[in-house]
């Protein structure tokens, strides 16, 4: 297969700011019903869905980075929410607003990747901003929509 040729969209829907977010030592002391909830959140979700998400980006990062295309790979998400804007389940018209001023603000910063070798945070990897990141994928799916057009038979 052409894996080169393989173009990903990632947008994550954001994570809260997790930097000293439970304290080991309290989380020793937990129950089952700690891990379930404690004070404002859910631990156990938490932990499950943080795992799962930089499982997924670490994989793609990986493979793209070994297949040498590692510009294919497209990763936008904010990691230093906090608040209702980092819950998921808060849909009020001023929080949908402000998240949507959030996403305004992350078009404007530089295109950014895990360091999962060294620093384990978001880095800048380009002087590109992601808004001209999605531009430059648009450009390029839209040119391989019209490839694809043209090689194939009339009306199908």
């Amino acid at each position: 297969m052409e894996y080169d040729r393989f173009l990903v969209l990632s947008l994550g829907t954001g994570t809260a700011k997790s930097e000293g977010k439970y304290d080991a030592d309290e989380a020793a002391k937990w129950g089952i019903l700690g891990w379930l909830t404690s004070g404002h959140s859910t631990p156990l979700v938490d932990v499950f869905t943080k795992a799962s998400g930089d499982m997924v980006d670490f994989h793609l990062c990986t493979v793209f980075q070994a297949l040498k295309s590692e510009d294919n790979y497209l990763r936008i998400q904010d990691n230093t929410l906090t608040g209702t804007l980092s819950s998921v389940d808060v849909a009020t018209k001023e929080n949908l607003q402000n998240l949507v001023k959030v996403g305004e603000e992350l078009l404007k910063k530089s295109v950014s990747r895990v360091n999962y070798l060294g620093t384990g945070v978001f880095e800048p990897i380009n002087k590109m901003t992601n808004e001209e990141a999605l531009i430059e994928l648009a450009k390029l799916l839209s040119r391989e929509k019209h490839l694809r057009e043209a090689r194939s038979p009339a009306g199908n």
